[in-house]
């Protein structure tokens, strides 16, 4: 396995992608929800960090957070975010037991034991990822219009005047989203 090198910037802000295991379509299932929404609050209890933007898909999620000056520890909450929600919905799941491997690496069931990040570097590449992140239920084509799908920060940002109803991708992140 190649040598991946995560970058830490202390205040920093990261795109992330956390995904279920073997894609289970999972996510936007109530119980889920409502653990991942009890995780997410726990944890911000004792290691603060700020939510930018979040889209909640069926077999993963986005999320862009910033984290408290002088802190790049988002691995910590990372995990604990995947563990509080592996422990409270492991009887939801019928073969919630992780296989050998998994449970020597001492994964859930629930989630692949990996996830992506990438810290962004600028504020353009904040507002590509964050325009990706509200892009990306149409990407996929769960819905056809960005407003569409529920479980989004675009609906905070459009109440806050940032994103208008109707907000379509510009081309760039269209484009971007339709090549992968």
């Amino acid at each position: 396995m190649p040598n991946y090198r995560r970058l830490y910037l202390p205040g920093g802000s990261y795109f992330f992608t956390v995904v279920t295991e073997q894609r289970r379509p999972i996510l936007c299932e109530l119980p889920l929800r409502a653990a991942l929404k009890r995780a997410i609050a726990s944890v911000r209890r004792k290691h603060p960090f700020h939510i930018a933007g979040m889209v909640l898909l069926p077999d993963h999620l986005h999320m862009i957070w910033t984290l408290p000056e002088g802190d790049s520890d988002f691995p910590l909450r990372v995990r604990l975010i995947k563990s509080h929600i592996s422990k409270a919905c492991s009887a939801l799941l019928p073969d919630s037991a992780p296989n050998p491997r998994r449970q020597r690496k001492q994964c859930s069931a629930l989630w692949q034991h990996r996830y992506w990040e990438h810290a962004l570097q600028s504020e353009d590449d904040f507002r590509f990822h964050l325009d990706y992140v509200h892009w990306i239920p149409v990407k996929h084509g769960l819905v056809q219009r960005v407003r569409d799908w529920p479980w989004s920060s675009f609906h905070r940002y459009v109440a806050e005047g940032v994103y208008p109803q109707d907000w379509c991708a510009p081309a760039a992140v269209a484009g971007y989203a339709l090549a992968r």
